[in-house]
């Protein structure tokens, strides 16, 4: 790890975001009626990427699927992830007010009391744990405790404190798919494996991706981002470092038996234009419009993967 650096501004922003900037994915929607905010804690963009990992992990796992089934392991994932994301609003209501991108949130916005937020978290994962653990299996509603409880307790807390809580947090941000496979099948094969370390490795470019482009919000709040604690070097030496091993994982879903040739061949181009555009900023240097092409191309990444790998499960 390289020394701290001051290369990164950490100058005050303005409270709220500014016009053309992107919502936060737990902006309530306009009008800001109860159910409304209520449904933002969840932070509803972040649970649909939850549905489309966790779902496709019960699908690509082959394993025979009963409509009752794939509704009740859907519905468990948005409630633990749902009530995960409401803690979390409720735990960070104070330093979500020095957030350009969070401070429109119920909590920080003054639209609703905290114990609200808290119940609100607290039923939804008294839920969602045992539809999982009696709706599927046992196993699938151990490793959704084991997220929501570090995500909560330990991911939240930590990123006051260090960075590391970027490789603590990406632990139940994988964990969706290898639920859906786990769920489907009753025990964590290779085929979950290697789809939860993609889900870890992507997670990493990801999020030091965000902390690049908004460090100063980061700074102002007073959380402990990578940029921010080891400057934009080694940022983007790290970015270099998690993108390179998702060239490879997605062939090993192909050794498996797992995926095909839509795989072979996108999955790798995929992988290699990621890794490109993050060796760029390493040769060229990065700023704020490097890191945002970055954090996009990241969701282009996951997403065509996913794509590819339906492609081949319809297609074998």
């Amino acid at each position: 790890m390289s020394a701290p650096t001051a290369s990164i501004p950490t100058e005050a922003l303005p409270p709220a975001p500014a016009s053309g900037e992107e919502p936060d994915k737990g902006a309530s929607v306009a009008g800001h009626g109860v159910l409304s905010d209520l449904l933002s804690l969840t932070k509803p963009r972040l649970s649909l990427l939850v549905l489309v990992t966790g779902g496709g992990g019960m699908w690509l796992s082959g394993a025979p699927l009963d409509a009752g089934l794939v509704v009740r392991v859907l519905l468990g994932l948005t409630l633990v992830v749902g009530g995960a994301n409401a803690l979390n609003c409720y735990l960070e209501r104070e330093t979500d007010r020095f957030m350009a991108r969070t401070a429109r949130r119920p909590l920080p916005a003054g639209r609703m009391a905290p114990p609200v937020a808290l119940i609100f978290g607290l039923l939804l994962s008294a839920i969602s744990i045992p539809l999982l653990t009696f709706g599927a299996n046992p196993l699938s509603g151990l490793l959704a405790a084991v997220a929501l409880l570090s995500y909560v307790l330990v991911y939240t807390p930590l990123k006051r404190r260090s960075s590391v809580s970027t490789l603590v947090g990406a632990l139940p941000g994988a964990l969706p798919p290898l639920i859906g496979w786990v769920a489907a099948t009753g025990r964590p094969d290779a085929g979950g494996l290697v789809l939860f370390g993609i889900l870890f490795l992507w997670q990493i470019p990801h999020s030091l991706a965000i902390g690049l482009y908004r460090a100063p919000e980061y700074a102002r709040a007073g959380l402990v981002v990578f940029p921010l604690e080891h400057g934009e070097e080694a940022t983007r030496r790290q970015m270099v470092l998690y993108t390179l091993p998702l060239i490879v994982l997605p062939l090993a879903l192909v050794h498996l038996g797992t995926a095909g040739v839509f795989t072979l061949a996108g999955g790798g181009l995929l992988g290699v234009g990621f890794l490109a555009l993050t060796v760029q900023g390493l040769v060229r240097g990065s700023g704020a419009a490097w890191a945002r092409r970055v954090f996009f191309a990241s969701l282009v990444y996951l997403t065509g993967l996913f794509g590819v790998l339906g492609l081949d499960r319809l297609l074998p």
